[in-house]
């Protein structure tokens, strides 16, 4: 992606899947904003990568960090929406109502934020990309994960609705279901034994590496074809997009 492409803005990009496709997008070129809570920068970031602090839970935070990417004459072109919280994890009679409530706000209506603050300029320049960090939880329920399921499951409608609402316009939305990924979630799942995926065997987890190169390959386009679909990494469509960029 070159600088005049436009600006790629992945949120919760500090550490895990969100710093990998940080790094996955800077190599292919243009600008790349990172932002998260910290506000701190994915490890070994090159020099095209800027880090901004964001809780994207905050619409007044998520209008500040925008703020700062327009003032910086950048165009925002892809946004990825991968910030996101789990826990708590427990059975609905059993958890903090409050704390259900946050994770909803995190995943879902954090999402919105941030598109509502893409949505103009990818408007006016009849092009933009939008990829929601989806999950398998958004069409199945799995024990302990109400709120987790819950806001995926509205994730998942939100991308169609952009879609619906936005295609014709240029606008692609894809929602994206990366399967189970070596991250600091995965072992919060993990440490709460609740549920088979709790049980998975770290050795079997995919990198967040591999799955930011699929991350890329669909804000480089490929989720054109795809839009307003939720798609899985094991899908054949990611894996043949991925080998012709190679």
């Amino acid at each position: 992606m070159s600088e005049a492409d436009g600006a790629v803005v992945i949120t919760g990009a500090s550490r895990g899947i969100g710093a990998a496709a940080a790094i996955a997008f800077a190599r292919g070129g243009g600008r790349v904003f990172a932002l998260s809570r910290s506000g701190a920068p994915p490890a070994d970031a090159p020099a095209n990568v800027t880090a901004l602090a964001c809780d994207v839970a905050e619409p007044a935070s998520v209008g500040r960090a925008f703020e700062a990417i327009h003032a910086d004459g950048a165009h925002v072109r892809v946004l990825v929406n991968n910030a996101g919280a789990i826990e708590p994890i427990g059975k609905v009679g059993a958890v903090d109502v409050v704390a259900w409530a946050k994770v909803v706000r995190a995943n879902l209506e954090g999402a919105l934020y941030c598109i509502h603050a893409s949505l103009p300029a990818m408007i006016a320049a009849g092009d933009g990309i939008i990829i929601n960090i989806s999950s398998g939880a958004a069409s199945r329920p799995l024990e302990g994960w109400s709120a987790y399921c819950a806001s995926k499951a509205g994730l998942a409608m939100l991308t169609r609705s952009v879609h619906e609402e936005y295609g014709a316009d240029g606008i692609a939305c894809v929602g994206f279901r990366p399967g189970v990924v070596d991250t600091a979630m995965q072992s919060a799942i993990r440490q709460s034994g609740i549920n088979a995926v709790s049980r998975i065997p770290r050795t079997d987890l995919r990198s967040a590496a591999s799955v930011a190169e699929a991350i890329a390959w669909l804000g480089g386009g490929g989720a054109r074809a795809l839009s307003g679909t939720e798609v899985a990494i094991d899908d054949p469509a990611i894996a043949a997009g991925i080998a012709t960029q190679t």
